[in-house]
């Protein structure tokens, strides 16, 4: 409540909830498309390149403008998608090598740029080294109207693309063979990944922009099968990482925003990866659970039958002590039997197949030991 008190009645701490929720936003958007394509590099590859671009577009004008900025960071970021997208396509270097010299080159070029610019008596110089860990206290309006239009302009694209976009992640030959375009889809794709990544190096910085891009789709694809349903959950799950994260921070001033918005983001992917109830590793663990305990049933159930059928009567009485030797034998797995009206127990401490239970047992015999 406090935080939302601050955001109505502070403009700073306004101006960078703002930018850090559309952040999250269209990274959220954008990273469902890079993890179902299994690109999740790439998003590393295109931040770290935007680093040179950003030092060259300050080498050019001479001034700090966040446009001018953007536009170099997006000019280099492609043209490192490209050049990762050539070397795979007419080289045998595989793609995660190909982006680790991308990450590399590019990364390595930035800081001698860097380090030049800031040896220059350049005053407009100061700062530009914090776009590397991001700085989101530095946003403006101008900043924030940028990042606006440009996740308008992205989620429009995405929109009308939707069903192209869908073919190209999940079955590129069929869209290939239908007539669409996949190179020129491929690059409308990438290059709006470059612009989501882009907006965010202020904020965030190009070391941990890329997990802010794959974190929150990550998250996503843990509740849920559906495309439609998984954007939406990245981009939710984005824009709860940029506010919350911006909220800590103010309550936190020594701490900086980019890498809390980071750790929030890690956060419910850490949560997503517990409890999601598909995938989620205590479902998985509660189902493998349930499926011990139904192959016990199972196999303590044939064997009854097993028993049964060395005599003529399948309901024929016997002595619990024969079933103590058996190896799935214990007192919980016969309670159960018994509760699910398979067995049935006399005072006498002998049991017997029901009728259910008989039925049961063929079935399960009959399906090759299944229930």
């Amino acid at each position: 409540m406090e935080f939302i008190i601050e955001i109505l009645s502070d403009y700073t701490t306004r101006t960078i909830a703002l930018g850090t929720s559309l952040l999250g936003l269209i990274s959220g958007l954008m990273g469902t498309w890079a993890v179902l394509r299994r690109q999740s590099l790439l998003g590393d590859a295109v931040a770290h390149a935007s680093l040179p671009g950003i030092a060259l577009a300050f080498l050019i004008t001479g001034v700090k403008n966040s446009l001018f900025f953007f536009i170099g960071a997006a000019i280099a970021g492609w043209i490192a998608t490209a050049w990762v997208s050539n070397i795979t396509r007419n080289t045998k270097i595989k793609t995660d090598t190909a982006l680790a010299i991308a990450i590399a080159l590019f990364f390595g070029f930035g800081m001698v740029l860097i380090t030049f610019i800031q040896r220059t008596p350049n005053a407009n110089q100061g700062g530009l080294e914090s776009f590397l860990f991001g700085q989101a206290a530095t946003l403006l309006r101008e900043d924030i109207l940028i990042m606006a239009i440009t996740a308008a302009i992205t989620i429009i694209i995405v929109l009308l693309l939707w069903k192209e976009f869908k073919l190209l992640a999940f079955d590129p030959q069929h869209a290939h063979t239908t007539g669409v375009n996949i190179k020129v889809l491929d690059i409308i794709l990438n290059s709006l990944i470059v612009i989501a990544i882009v907006i965010g190096l202020q904020s965030v910085g190009v070391v941990l922009m890329s997990a802010m891009l794959i974190a929150p789709a990550a998250a996503a694809r843990q509740w849920t099968d559906r495309l439609g349903a998984m954007a939406i959950l990245a981009s939710l799950f984005g824009l709860l990482s940029g506010i919350a994260g911006t909220g800590i921070s103010s309550f936190a001033p020594l701490l900086p925003t980019g890498p809390l918005i980071v750790l929030v983001s890690i956060f419910i992917v850490t949560i997503s990866f517990l409890f999601a109830p598909k995938r989620g590793l205590v479902a998985q663990y509660t189902l493998k659970q349930k499926s011990k305990k139904r192959i016990a049933l199972d196999s303590m159930l044939i064997n009854l039958f097993e028993i049964c059928c060395q005599h003529s009567d399948p309901q024929h009485l016997h002595s619990v002590n024969i079933l103590k030797p058996m190896p799935d034998y214990n007192k919980a797995t016969i309670k159960k039997l018994s509760e699910q009206g398979l067995i049935t127990l006399t005072k006498q401490k002998e049991w017997c197949l029901t009728e259910k239970g008989i039925t049961n047992a063929r079935r399960i015999i009959k399906n090759g030991g299944s229930s």
